[in-house]
């Protein structure tokens, strides 16, 4: 099958009106229709900026892989992107979020890495935050998952709906007796949460995923899976 006869893959992402944000889910988009030999990757936002996904799915007029790029399910995952699918005049399936994964939690690795982080360092895992408790869950999958790899006593914090917060977080590490906070950015692009992040007086801030071989990785395996369990036309 050539790459004009697959079906459009859409990448469901928050929307952000910090420029940077678009920026890096388009970069995502391309990188991954180069993975998948040119098939076609469009993006609808799940809030705050257009396209929304429903506009995207009906600017396609056909049949769409819809790819939460989220790393962790939630209300959008259970209750939003269903409702938009069943609102489109053409099949659509829905992939898993790309979180939780280990690969994430690799690429999480390299950007703390990247921004100084030391052996020793107490981390933040500093996410979005929801309300739904599949989201709590996968989120305390990562902090177990980056606790395993660095030994670190690992602290969640959220941007938003939940507590602690990432300067709540960073307050009770150092009260805990820990010298230097690393606060690892768990969040696929810039925006307000992520600079709510750097304001959190953390020694060290990664930042966000971004267009990593991982991710690229993730979102394909979750394509591959869907297809192969359901196939869309």
């Amino acid at each position: 099958m050539t790459a004009d006869e697959q079906i459009p893959v859409v990448l469901a992402a928050h929307g952000t009106q910090e420029p940077s944000g678009p920026v890096t889910i388009e970069a995502v988009a391309a990188a991954l229709s180069e993975r998948l030999g040119g098939r076609r990757v469009e993006v609808g936002y799940l809030d705050v900026i257009e396209p929304t996904v429903g506009q995207t799915l009906a600017a396609l007029g056909s049949t769409a892989v819809v790819v939460p790029l989220l790393l962790a399910p939630g209300y959008h995952v259970d209750v939003d992107l269903p409702a938009v699918a069943a609102e489109h005049d053409h099949p659509v399936e829905r992939t898993a979020s790309v979180g939780p994964d280990p690969r994430i939690v690799d690429a999480v690795l390299e950007r703390l890495v990247e921004a100084g982080y030391q052996q020793g360092d107490a981390i933040v895992l500093g996410a979005a935050g929801s309300s739904s408790p599949r989201s709590a869950e996968a989120t305390a999958r990562t902090v177990a998952e980056l606790a395993l790899r660095t030994g670190a006593r690992v602290l969640a914090a959220y941007a938003s709906a939940s507590r602690p917060s990432p300067a709540e977080a960073v307050a009770q590490l150092r009260a805990e007796g820990h010298e230097r906070v690393a606060l690892a950015t768990y969040l696929l692009a810039p925006g307000l949460f992520s600079e709510r992040m750097r304001a959190a007086g953390a020694d060290v801030v990664s930042e966000p995923i971004g267009a990593t071989p991982a991710l690229l990785d993730v979102i394909v395996d979750r394509i591959t899976a869907v297809e192969a369990a359901q196939p869309v036309g």
